[in-house]
């Protein structure tokens, strides 16, 4: 339990002289948050072209890809609320400049083992980054914030997974373009960082903070049960996509072209995107029934596609599952963050991310383990019919629960 005694403080504190307005600091960390996410999807298309070069099997690929998720999910669990008690600007010039050497990490890699290193590195950046920017939106506009929350992560995995599928398409030396362009961003992202005005006052207690512990304020506790069977099927769908994913977009369409896997990522976070925009102003409880229920048809249609070998059948599966993705994902934000009083707004976002990326990695690391013996087409079939019945359990739960 965090024993500090809480300031408190308005949802933003006046900017001072120097510093962003609010408006322009709101545009600036949703810039990051795209950042952010463009990095951490960015790499991949390029894992078939480190696998040829490097030789590791399916497995090691899901590892490399996990290794990101748990240093994610214990930099959220450590450092989620740091930004509560350091306050906002600090903390995100720190996970700016952690980012910034995994990318380089990721520019310089001559083995598989210098992709775990990057991996994990850049997951302690984006676990800090994916709390304190989040909360920061909260802190500059508690509307436009919890919407910007919702669709720029969807926006960032899209722009990251195609523009890198894009290169490694038509560019010479994909592995060391993209890595460059970030590189370039990011510098830009840190000098414009010392600007953004503090949004909250500090609180005593930043090392007690640091003791990993799941931090959710009593009055989001039974919300944040409510939506956690659906939003664990909804990451755990984008982290096999994301890992496995390319390859089996390959599979399934027949060709060898890495736009194809690009394509299938994009597919499904920008449907996820467009959700959010169409779903927006209708009530959260609603909205999460429809992720469920969205989740649930569209695996199952890619399901169909996946069996028949059926790109149209895969590619329109994933398009209704990233609305059902974006849907359900924007249910549950806004369905927490009025939860939370402005010192708390860190602890909980850290909390839901962090169940929300363990959700994420633990199914794809599995999934990487069964194709070693049941070859991908099994497995995805496998773990497509479990999603399917997981949302599916979680709509009929909402719906007997509001019953």
């Amino acid at each position: 339990m965090n024993t500090a005694t809480p300031i408190s403080v308005p949802d933003a504190l006046p900017a001072t002289s120097g510093r962003l307005s609010n408006g322009a600091a709101l545009w600036l960390v949703s810039s990051m948050v795209i950042t952010f996410l463009a990095a951490s999807s960015a790499p991949s298309p390029l894992y078939g072209l480190y696998r040829e070069a490097w030789g590791f099997s399916a497995l090691t690929l899901t590892l490399v890809f996990s290794s990101y998720a748990f240093a994610l999910l214990g930099s959220l669990l450590v450092l989620g609320r740091l930004s509560d008690h350091r306050g906002r600007r600090e903390v995100i010039l720190g996970a700016l400049v952690i980012e910034f050497v995994s990318v380089v990490l990721f520019w310089q890699a001559r083995s598989v083992e210098w992709l775990f290193a990057a991996r994990i590195v850049q997951g302690v950046a984006t676990g800090i980054a994916t709390s304190v920017l989040s909360a920061m939106l909260l802190d500059l506009d508690r509307v436009r914030g919890a919407f910007i929350n919702s669709v720029t992560p969807m926006f960032g995995m899209a722009l990251g997974a195609l523009g890198t599928s894009l290169l490694v398409q038509f560019a010479p030396a994909p592995t060391v373009l993209v890595f460059e362009g970030l590189l370039g961003v990011f510098a830009v992202q840190i000098a414009l960082a010392w600007r953004l005005p503090e949004t909250v006052s500090r609180l005593q207690g930043a090392w007690r903070s640091l003791v990993p512990q799941v931090a959710v304020p009593p009055a989001a506790r039974s919300t944040l049960l409510r939506v956690l069977p659906s939003n664990t099927a909804q990451w755990a769908l984008g982290g096999f996509y994301l890992s496995l994913g390319p390859t089996l977009a390959r599979q399934v369409t027949d060709t060898t072209a890495p736009v194809v896997g690009g394509a299938l990522i994009a597919t499904l976070v920008l449907s996820g995107a467009v959700a959010i925009a169409l779903v927006r102003n209708r009530p959260p409880r609603d909205v999460l029934e429809l992720g469920a229920l969205g989740l649930a048809v569209g695996l199952a249609i890619t399901l169909g596609g996946v069996v028949s070998h059926s790109a149209w059948l895969l590619f329109s599966g994933t398009l209704i599952a990233g609305l059902g993705f974006g849907s359900g994902f924007n249910g549950s934000v806004r369905s927490l963050a009025p939860l939370a009083e402005p010192h708390e707004r860190g602890a909980l976002m850290s909390s839901f991310f962090a169940a929300s990326y363990l959700a994420f990695a633990v199914p794809a690391i599995a999934a990487g383990l069964f194709v070693g013996y049941f070859g991908l087409k099994t497995t995805a079939i496998g773990y497509a019919a479990v999603l399917v019945a997981l949302a599916g359990g979680a709509l009929v739960e909402m719906r007997r629960s509001r019953r």
